[in-house]
């Protein structure tokens, strides 16, 4: 028996071990009773063998498309490029509204004014041709540097529609990381706003491959012309779209394996890395990703979250499938709430940082209403949140009495709510679905692999992972024999999250050794995430790989999975874990919350402002103290927990060099910016018990 006849045999065996779930069956999928030994347990994913030579059952693929990986929309498999999704948006949504903006062309804030996906569509067409016009190749990188605005998204479908590679610069990175970008992506032209036309100018000397700056928002008398020995046009936006218009340009689509985006991704160490990512990676994620998530043409969409980040472009390129409306914010994150009230958006994406402000925000007035509110409060919940356990609809007098005033401070309508980019918390999660009524989904992902790697199934009521895979992807989880994690673990396999499928990005832009770092020669990118598989085939991140370091004793530390149970602790805002292999004990830098730490502090007569207080030893033993008893909760080993405490009042920002434009903290120059202070909390250490802090 030759080996295509014993694959095929072994896959078509796989098929008659699986059937479909009823539709009554809150799971997808499950075991067929006569499969024998062979029977699965997994409703969500399926377990599939890696190698259909070997008897290894390992990797795990949605339930949804569990013998082919999506790399297309079902419905329209004829859509293979960006171009090819926003064609069909202008043609199906024409005369839908598509992206509004509050900011009018003189800086003031009025109500939201709406351009159609036509009118986008003929802008789309003016600027490309305006780029061709100004000699501006097929394949040439364009960088667009500004926050979320309606031009980004107009910017980004004239690259797709005229084959260029849209490069998003970061305006949070700095000149010196958008110098490094510009010129290693090789951009040739850049899309700027008017207040940062000056410091971009002032260094275009040392960026050669630029020549056209394209100025959004800017008067075209007052903008500077540049002489012909620098190489460089300067023209305003309202400028190149009439050149366009004056000289229209046929589409060059692209085609589907070619480049769309470069994607930087800061990193916590050294210069950003590109990710190559073409038009085929980013409509398989999203094909995917509309097997659970459906918006509808009726939908309007929030845009604050960063579009130099893959999680928002990624929620763009469905919105355009799905022909939704996308509201911007006026670009303060103070305001967010004014334009959320203004736009009454349906659906809204965001990271853990700002639902964990809500339930605090929320859980904070409940508690100094006191009283009848409290105790009316704390009913509608317990009834809501029974209800959903259940499986049916909650009375509506506890919206009425409740929580529609809760909506209101998202708009109202918010029907659908998305986190991403670190964990949510079960208790915020669960919150937000009693609260706001809609459904809540937790997703998983990066950018090396276009966006979405898992997420939560609508109907799925547990909380605590990130859900199945997207149909576009298989995972699997490779041992980590030096921090305890096997497959072979009990109750639930563990280790190191591989993702393989049309997701997976080409690699880093001019790295070939990073690349190979990071895709097996089987095609694995290999994430730096620890998992396991909880049953129904849900993925939960538990750890994090590339930070770990030992301490003296030879203990494994993942600080960052610490640094998550710590951000529990009242006190904390923000928490840096430091150790290293000459110490046997791990120590702590925390960012108080202050308003907590006053009020605190006043409760128990303890005198002193803010930056007092910080260095009051008393006040340390107490957030240490609840940081211990949040570490035994969470149940962090002895070697987990941090044996001392620094408290400062400056949080970790972008501004301050300690935090990356995903707001991870960036550990090497945490540990200089600390330095001092680390010192002295392991000098008091060795000074209350010398033996405590060395290795045995």
């Amino acid at each position: 028996m030759d080996s295509t006849t014993a694959a095929r045999r072994r896959i078509n065996a796989i098929h008659s071990h699986l059937v479909t779930s009823s539709r009554s069956s809150p799971l997808l999928l499950s075991s067929n009773p006569t499969a024998g030994e062979f029977c699965l347990d997994n409703g969500y994913s399926v377990v599939l063998p890696e190698k259909l030579s070997t008897g290894k059952w390992n990797v795990y693929r949605s339930a949804r498309s569990p013998f082919k990986l999506v790399s297309r929309f079902p419905d329209h498999p004829d859509i293979a490029t960006l171009h090819d999704n926003f064609e069909h948006a202008v043609h199906d949504f024409r005369d839908y509204k598509y992206l509004g903006t509050r900011v009018r062309v003189d800086g003031t804030v009025g109500d939201y004014k709406w351009m159609t996906y036509g009118e986008v569509g003929t802008a789309r067409t003016a600027l490309g041709s305006g780029l061709v016009h100004h000699g501006i190749t097929t394949g040439s990188s364009v960088g667009i540097f500004f926050i979320n605005r309606p031009e980004w998204l107009i910017v980004d479908q004239a690259c797709a529609s005229y084959s260029y590679v849209s490069v998003p610069l970061y305006d949070t990175l700095g000149p010196d990381a958008v110098k490094f970008i510009v010129n290693h992506a090789n951009v040739q032209a850049i899309f700027c706003v008017a207040e940062t036309l000056n410091s971009l100018l002032s260094g275009l000397s040392e960026m050669p491959s630029v020549r056209l700056v394209v100025v959004v928002g800017g008067l075209n008398e007052s903008l500077p012309s540049l002489p012909p020995s620098a190489g460089v046009k300067v023209v305003s936006y309202s400028v190149l779209l009439n050149q366009g218009r004056s000289n229209p340009q046929p589409f060059s689509p692209p085609k589907p394996d070619d480049v769309a985006t470069l994607c930087y991704t800061s990193g916590t160490t050294g210069t950003p890395k590109g990710v190559v990512l073409t038009h085929a990676n980013l409509i398989a994620n999203v094909a995917g990703s509309s097997f659970s998530v459906k918006f509808f043409s009726s939908d309007i969409y929030i845009s604050y979250l960063p579009l130099a980040h893959i999680y928002e472009r990624a929620n763009q390129i469905l919105a355009v499938y799905f022909g939704v409306a996308v509201g911007f914010y006026q670009g303060d994150n103070m305001k967010l709430l004014d334009d959320l009230a203004a736009l009454r958006p349906t659906v809204f994406s965001s990271v853990p940082r700002l639902y964990n402000r809500i339930y605090d925000g929320i859980t904070n007035a409940v508690k100094t209403s006191g009283g009848l509110k409290e105790r009316l409060f704390h009913a509608a919940y317990n009834a809501k949140k029974q209800a959903l356990l259940n499986g049916k609809s909650a009375s509506p007098i506890w919206d009425r009495l409740v929580f529609n005033k809760i909506k209101d401070r998202l708009g109202g309508r918010v029907r659908f709510m998305t986190s991403g980019a670190s964990p949510l918390s079960p208790e915020v999660l669960e919150f937000l679905k009693i609260c706001f009524g809609g459904r809540v989904s937790e997703g998983y992902g990066m950018t090396e692999t276009s966006c979405v790697i898992s997420g939560m199934d609508e109907g799925d009521n547990l909380t605590g992972h990130v859900g199945s895979p997207n149909p576009a992807c298989e995972v699997k989880l490779v041992d980590v024999p030096e921090m305890n994690y096997t497959s072979a673990d009990e109750p639930h396999p563990r280790g190191e999250i591989c993702v393989r499928g049309p997701i997976i990005f080409r690699g880093y832009y001019k790295d070939e050794v990073q690349t190979r770092e990071v895709i097996d020669e089987d095609g694995w990118l290999h994430t730096g995430d620890i998992g396991l598989w909880l049953p129904g085939g849900r993925l939960k991140i538990i750890d994090r790989k590339k930070n770990i370091f030992k301490l003296a004793q030879g203990e494994y530390i993942a600080p960052e999975k610490i640094e998550n149970v710590y951000a529990k602790c009242r006190f904390v805002g923000q928490c840096f874990i430091y150790g290293d292999s000459f110490n046997s004990s791990l120590v702590a830098v925390v960012s108080v919350d202050p308003d907590v730490l006053k009020s605190w502090a006043a409760s128990e007569g303890i005198k002193g402002d803010l930056r007092e207080l910080c260095n009051n030893p008393r006040v340390k033993a107490a957030v240490l103290s609840d940081m211990d008893a949040v570490g035994r909760e969470s149940q962090l080993r002895g070697f987990e927990f941090a044996k001392a405490v620094t408290l400062v009042l400056e949080p970790f920002t972008l501004e301050n060099g300690l935090l990356t434009p995903t707001f991870k903290i960036k550990r090497p120059q945490a540990k200089e910016y600390f330095a001092e202070a680390i010192t002295n909390m392991y000098k008091e250490l060795a000074a209350s018990d010398p033996t405590a802090n060395k290795a045995l």
